[in-house]
């Protein structure tokens, strides 16, 4: 049974009761239908109570039913929601916890709602590339006033009942008490017997504010939502609701849901959904492992990523021992930590005395000795296998038994590093992306001797700072940097067949990229992937020199730090500049080489660089450095732009057809480049 029936006095209680989160399922929708039916048979009962357990009232929809027969069977949401309002007894929503989507139109349908006031409530579809579907964006907009209902419809944004009430949105909640709420909603419920009619939202008035409203609210939308077809969608049924009758607006609703959920934008968006769940999940480690105790954390290197790492912990009141080598640099660290938390505190993000909190668990020093208590110790020094060889001898001698020791490298062998110590079992990759304290993608690097239980612990770490971790196997740029290098390859092939930078970015862009491949260069530093280059090209005879990239970096031109790099940026500006000096080093490269040039639409240049994304990503699964297609989803949607409503490279690569990937990639593909095995089984 999902739901429980109980009767106290003259009132009956109905609770959900479907962990984890009060889906309303089939099973929980036929439950509350039964279970009101009880209450209107019985006439010791004069009031319902509906609410929930374990902290949610309802998370909504169990969107595992999605494309089932179960999403159809009776009684539907709307079944249910239609049984409350018709209600000749009292219908109380008593919410205590989460109430989300289905959840909160489950609630709009009761007569009144009483909640506590750190409940929070939403309507977050648009998330699943959704509008609400059982009357949310034509009740929701009758009981808040117009510009908290079009914000909460088309961002997804949850709010708290108490912020709510203190807005002035008083005809969503009847009360908002502290204390046991469904004690509340019984109190209530005697003072409301008498009231007849009783209230339904659907009766009330939307508040219209006229068109100029909806134009000012649309093209805010267009531009941050851009490519996204949910929001505009949503904010259209919002408008909907202030100027047709309910009944209008709810078939409307209806409507839109059912485009939505059949379009590939919502799936893709579901598969992103269930993606990251399925990513916390490592098939050969038991559930029941133990992880480490991790109190207190050091980090050794202040620089940009080091600093953006402690802030991690900070932010998770994790004690940060900050180890520098030089006092220069470790002051300038702690600046940037202090400056990040200020700016923050500046535009009302932080308070102060949390930002002194913060600061408080950091510790600066310049001896190794200082971390030797410590926990968790992540390396986050230069790129240099000698220097990681450095650091790791040190750690071996100094650190504790049973600290985790783990380095921050993007691309450097996990396994070479662990030999270093006699205690390799005990080291992990933890490859932060840069701005670390921002993104939100967390590799996590399994080396052959990295042991279930310290593996187990990386990943608890990740979630207990915030971070969407995802496991790799060792190989040269894990998962994510691995197919960057793929990527770049491409972008830079089509440089040397006649294309300019701006001229590839606006494609990828085009396609929904935050950023294109040589924008991006220049904000990560070209110096960086020059030096990865460099390494490659001693340790692979065969690894494709990169001629112009190369020659861009002999002249300085590092990129956004320096003021130029593929563009030019003037005064410090981000704003990416076409440049006279790297079309010169492009004419410069065609007439050397006799380069027949050519030109690509958009559409051509999209497909040769996603499509080498995922010829890379398919070599990748193939070895086993990534454990399912959707973890290689999960590291390009958190940490590097890729487009959420297109679901991942490898989801996109299903969506357009694995054969017409093989296709285009044996056309684009030189000579010497075979399209991936895995890829050819499709043939």
């Amino acid at each position: 049974m999902t739901t429980q029936y109980s009767v106290a006095e003259n009132v009956a209680t109905i609770r959900l009761d479907n962990p984890p989160v009060n889906g309303l399922g089939h099973s929980t929708r036929a439950g509350i239908v039964t279970d009101l039916h009880r209450a209107l048979a019985s006439p010791d009962v004069e009031a319902i109570i509906l609410t929930g357990v374990g902290g949610f009232f309802s998370a909504g929809a169990d969107i595992t039913e999605f494309g089932t027969p179960k999403t159809m069977a009776e009684p539907s949401l709307q079944d249910v929601i239609a049984a409350l309002e018709e209600s000749d007894k009292p219908v109380i929503a008593a919410i205590d916890g989460t109430c989300f989507g289905g959840g909160l139109e489950l609630a709009l349908g009761a007569h009144y709602r009483v909640a506590t006031g750190a409940s929070t409530v939403g309507l977050p579809e648009v998330k699943l590339g959704l509008v609400p579907g059982a009357g949310g964006t034509q009740r929701l907009p009758r009981v808040v006033d117009l510009a908290t209902a079009t914000d909460m419809i088309t961002s997804g944004a949850p709010r708290t009942a108490q912020s709510m009430a203190d807005g002035g949105d008083q005809r969503l909640f009847d009360r908002v008490v502290d204390g046991d709420v469904v004690d509340a909603a019984t109190l209530f419920a005697q003072q409301i017997l008498a009231n007849r009619p009783l209230p339904r939202v659907r009766d009330l008035d939307a508040t219209g504010q006229g068109g100029e409203f909806f134009a000012t609210a649309r093209e805010r939308l267009r531009k941050r939502s851009r490519g996204f077809l949910a929001p505009l969608a949503a904010l259209d049924l919002v408008e909907t609701a202030t100027t047709t009758p309910f009944v209008e607006g709810l078939a409307a609703e209806r409507g839109t849901f059912a485009e939505l959920v059949a379009g590939d934008q919502s799936a893709a968006l579901r598969h992103a959904f269930f993606a990251e769940r399925a990513a916390r999940k490592i098939p050969d480690i038991p559930r029941e492992t133990n992880t480490r105790v991790v109190n207190t954390v050091a980090v050794i290197g202040a620089g940009t990523m080091g600093g953006g790492i402690a802030m991690n912990f900070l932010n998770a009141n994790i004690p940060v021992t900050l180890l520098e080598m030089k006092s220069e640099a470790l002051e300038r660290g702690v600046g940037v930590i202090r400056w990040n938390y200020q700016a923050q505190v500046d535009k009302g993000k932080l308070s102060a005395e949390v930002f002194e909190q913060r600061m408080a668990l950091l510790s600066p020093t310049l001896e190794y000795a200082d971390i030797a208590h410590c926990d968790l110790v992540i390396e986050a020094v230069f790129e240099d296998m000698d220097v990681k060889r450095q650091v790791f001898t040190r750690l071996d001698e100094l650190m504790t038994p049973g600290a985790v020791l783990a380095s921050n490298t993007s691309t450097l062998d996990l396994d070479a590093i662990a030999a270093i110590t006699s205690r390799p079992g005990d080291v992990v990759g933890l490859h932060f992306f840069s701005p670390a304290n921002v993104m939100p993608l967390l590799e996590v690097v399994r080396g052959k001797e990295t042991t279930d239980e310290v593996l187990a612990t990386a990943m608890a770490i990740g979630q207990r700072v915030g971070k969407t971790a995802v496991v790799s196997g060792v190989c040269d740029g894990f998962i994510g940097n691995r197919m960057l290098a793929k990527y770049q390859v491409a972008a830079r092939s089509l440089l040397k067949a006649g294309s300019t930078p701006a001229q590839v970015d606006a494609a990828v862009e085009g396609f929904g990229l935050a950023m294109g491949p040589f924008r991006m260069a220049d904000l990560a530093g070209n110096d960086i992937s020059w030096a990865i280059r460099k390494r490659r090209y001693l340790e692979q005879r065969d690894y494709p020199r990169d001629e112009i990239g190369d020659a861009l970096c002999e002249l300085g031109r590092f990129g956004q730090k320096t003021g130029a790099g593929w563009y030019d940026y003037e005064n410090g500006r981000r704003d990416a500049l076409a440049s006279p000096v790297v079309d010169n080093l492009l004419t410069s490269f065609h007439e050397k080489n006799g380069t027949q040039l050519h030109t690509f639409d958009p559409d051509e240049i999209v497909q040769r660089l996603i499509f080498a994304l995922v010829d890379e990503g398919a070599r990748i699964l193939e070895e086993g450095i990534a454990l399912r297609a959707s973890d290689i989803d999960v590291v390009y949607l958190s940490g590097y732009g890729f487009p959420r409503h297109r679901g991942g490279p490898m989801f996109y690569a299903d969506t357009v057809g694995l054969n017409t990937v093989l296709s285009a990639l044996r056309r684009f593909a030189p000579t010497d480049w075979e399209p991936a095995p895995l890829l050819k089984m499709f043939r």
